[in-house]
């Protein structure tokens, strides 16, 4: 081979060689390239990933801070609220003391005019006199009902009502239902039964009388002829009191209603005698404190049934044997030597005008001392006495009680009358065995409870 062909040979092969080496650098090249590229990527997104966490971690400390202060004002808020709450309290508790002291003074006039309205009730000669002083009595029975009900809703909201459960004979309360209901509902022409079960039950004696006493006085109120019942029966360990009327009725819709505040049916509407539409209010708080169950059956037109459910513990160990037709007469008080301390001037006046018109003798005075000058002048024993509570001096009726009984024997009878409806006081008059009534005082309950308590005293043991 000639020179210059194997010169040219060589050329080509390195032509080739340095072809196959550039394939293979730009092979090399593109691959480096490609990792560059991702690395690159990697880079930016972890420098992404990275802002974005830095952005997120801006917020998320905006965002504490904001939390923060929302905290501290919501604490703040809190607090102020609890010294808000704890302000509404001590007010409301403030307001509960002065309703029961501003209704206890208010109470002893009333008491005094609805006692002298009823003296001279029975001294008119005419029948139109007789039926102004009714009116009037009946003005003076609203405003006795709205005092009453303004007291009983303050301590329900303040929640200063905390129920004393004991056992008790149910009877005891039927009897004060029967004493304070009939002579009502024997004036409107309606008959009273109450149907007794010598039961022991378990509740608040005060409580339970006061609910009851609300459902009996609207079933007299709304009732035009027929009657009402008041029964009481033993279920397994349960005792059932229902109050049974002949009345207008309440209407299904009515019924969803009817234990709202100054809430008043189709029927208040027709009544002369309407309520304020709290009764049933009070009923149902009270019930509800009581933690007893009260149910409701009514049909326009044909009455209506209210059930209280509440525990009984069994039988009384002593029933008392009563028979319903007996019934003792009212003279039993003519001619009763009757003690009356009483510390109000106008109270006292007409309770003595009152007692004298039923021909009461009454031994009168504002303190015992007074009355006792009666008494030494009677020339006898007194056959009853009718104290008030809170006397001068820081006394009470119970003491002047304590001392009469020292004379003229354990078993003399005693009526407590006060204004005061705290369950210390119900408390002191129980324990001391003597009979309670509220102010103001309706005189045929007084006269029912009189006409109870001498049908039943011996006399001074001699």
């Amino acid at each position: 081979m000639r020179r210059d062909e194997h010169d040219e040979a060589l050329n080509g092969s390195d032509v080739e060689g340095l072809e196959r080496r550039v394939e293979k650098l730009a092979k090399i090249n593109a691959v480096l390239m490609d990792r560059v590229e991702r690395s690159m990527d990697q880079q930016g997104n972890a420098f992404s990933l990275f802002q974005t966490a830095i952005g997120l971690d801006a917020k998320v400390r905006a965002r504490t801070e904001e939390l923060t202060a929302v905290l501290r004002r919501l604490e703040c808020s809190n607090e102020a609220l609890v010294e808000a709450k704890d302000e509404a309290e001590r007010a409301n508790l403030s307001k509960t003391r002065f309703l029961a002291a501003a209704s206890h003074d208010l109470l002893q006039p009333l008491n005094a005019a609805r006692l002298t309205i009823s003296v001279l009730n029975d001294l008119q000669e005419s029948e139109d006199a007789r039926q102004l002083a009714g009116r009037v009595d009946q003005s003076l029975q609203m405003i006795e009902d709205l005092i009453k009900t303004l007291l009983d809703i303050s301590k329900l909201d303040a929640g200063v009502v905390r129920p004393e459960i004991q056992s008790f004979p149910l009877d005891d309360v039927l009897d004060v239902l029967e004493a304070s209901f009939m002579p009502q509902a024997e004036a409107k022409g309606l008959k009273l039964k109450v149907r007794r079960a010598g039961l022991l039950v378990h509740s608040d004696p005060l409580l339970l009388q006061r609910v009851l006493q609300n459902l009996v006085s609207n079933a007299v109120r709304y009732t035009a002829t027929g009657g009402i019942l008041i029964g009481a029966r033993k279920r397994g360990d349960r005792c059932l009191i229902d109050v049974v009327d002949t009345g207008c009725g309440i209407s299904e819709a009515e019924l969803e209603t009817m234990f709202e505040e100054f809430y008043r049916g189709a029927a208040a509407a027709k009544s002369d005698h309407a309520g304020l539409g709290l009764g049933l209010s009070i009923v149902q708080r009270t019930v509800q404190a009581l933690g007893h169950d009260l149910e409701v059956r009514s049909r326009p037109g044909s009455g209506s049934t209210f059930r209280l459910t509440l525990d009984c513990v069994g039988h009384a160990t002593e029933p008392i044997a009563r028979e319903e037709t007996e019934r003792v007469s009212l003279d039993v008080t003519r001619g009763a030597a009757v003690v009356v301390v009483e510390n109000d001037p106008d109270v006292l006046d007409a309770t003595v005008r009152l007692l004298g018109s039923w021909s009461c003798a009454t031994l009168a005075g504002s303190c015992l001392e007074e009355a006792e000058k009666a008494i030494a002048e009677l020339g006898r024993s007194p056959d009853i006495a009718l104290v008030d509570y809170h006397l001068d001096h820081g006394r009470t009726g119970v003491e002047v009680v304590r001392a009469l009984r020292e004379r003229f024997g354990a078993d003399f009878p005693a009526v407590v009358v006060t204004g005061d409806w705290s369950p210390e006081v119900a408390a002191d008059v129980n324990a001391a065995g003597c009979e309670l009534l509220r102010k103001p005082t309706r005189p045929a309950e007084l006269r029912a409870l009189m006409t109870h308590l001498l049908g039943t005293y011996a006399g001074p043991k001699t």
